[in-house]
């Protein structure tokens, strides 16, 4: 389906999607699902054919896929990506007063920044990310969250949800969806080093992938009440170490460092964590728990 045998109709398309990655034509393929006329662009042309064959509209320019929505979504690798898209000045002139909503992953500040620009050149602007994989879009496993003004948020939002899942407004604050995101991206990948690192050690010791893995499921389960618990010291300053002391800590954390460099595996990642227990133990905070060191690391 070409797209200027649609523009004859003179019906433009309800949402763009500009960025056709594996995340991008998942939620083309969640807004063709959900019955929104759909127009697609991505840079390297080809990827678009499977949903072209089923409704969408490619569309041979970023500027025109644009110009025919009024909800454009962007959804690239980085902010670099986007901007080399959004800011060409046809595609910046398109965009005068349509919304984006740019589910691209970057740091909070990129995202400021993003609305800033939006801003000064009459763009309504939505910022999200998607916090789990491209199989789940159009799912109810699907989780979205989102930041910027909420009257936008509210005026796009039945469009938004075709995609699927749960969808959380998290504050006006533009940076404040791109905060969690990277936070909750730096719990998934400190946890999957530590993995892969146990698994090196593990293996160093005569001991299966398979054979650790249920009970690296066991220690798994034990985080969820131990991250609620963590987050009420935090918030509150106290820090309790009734349960397990951060002398305790860093004392299995040096096992875990001696046996792995016995077995020449580079124990970097926990020396580091070590360092930082023993640097919480000698201000005399040596009966605190672990979660202690969120304030030595915000200092």
């Amino acid at each position: 389906m070409s797209l200027h045998s649609e523009q004859s109709h003179q019906l433009p398309s309800s949402v763009t999607v500009l960025g056709l990655g594996p995340m991008g034509r998942a939620l083309a393929s969640a807004f063709l699902d959900g019955g929104l006329r759909t127009t697609v662009w991505n840079r390297t042309p080809g990827r678009d054919r499977e949903l072209v064959e089923r409704g969408a509209v490619s569309a041979p320019s970023a500027e025109e896929a644009v110009a025919v929505s009024e909800l454009i979504v962007v959804c690239v690798v980085n902010y670099d990506a986007a901007d080399a898209i959004l800011r060409r000045e046809a595609v910046t002139t398109a965009l005068k007063g349509r919304t984006v909503v740019n589910l691209t992953a970057d740091t909070p500040g990129r995202a400021r920044d993003t609305a800033t620009w939006a801003a000064e050149h009459g763009v309504r602007y939505l910022d999200g990310a998607i916090m789990t994989p491209a199989t789940t879009i159009g799912t109810p496993a699907a989780v979205f969250i989102h930041s910027g003004p909420e009257e936008l948020y509210r005026e796009h939002r039945p469009v938004i949800e075709k995609l699927g899942g749960t969808h959380t407004h998290l504050g006006e604050d533009i940076g404040r969806a791109a905060a969690y995101d990277i936070a909750l991206l730096d719990i998934f990948w400190t946890a999957m080093a530590g993995y892969a690192h146990a698994l090196a050690v593990a293996k160093a010791e005569g001991v299966t992938a398979g054979e650790l893995a249920p009970f690296a499921q066991g220690i798994a389960a034990i985080l969820p009440p131990l991250f609620e618990e963590f987050a009420g010291d935090v918030d509150s300053g106290s820090y309790s170490g009734e349960i397990n002391p951060i002398t305790s800590a860093a004392s299995s954390m040096a096992h875990i460092i001696h046996a792995s460099e016995a077995h020449g595996i580079d124990a970097g990642v926990m020396r580091v964590v070590e360092g930082w227990a023993r640097r919480v133990i000698a201000r005399g905070h040596g009966t605190d728990g672990f979660v202690r060191v969120t304030e030595l690391l915000g200092r």
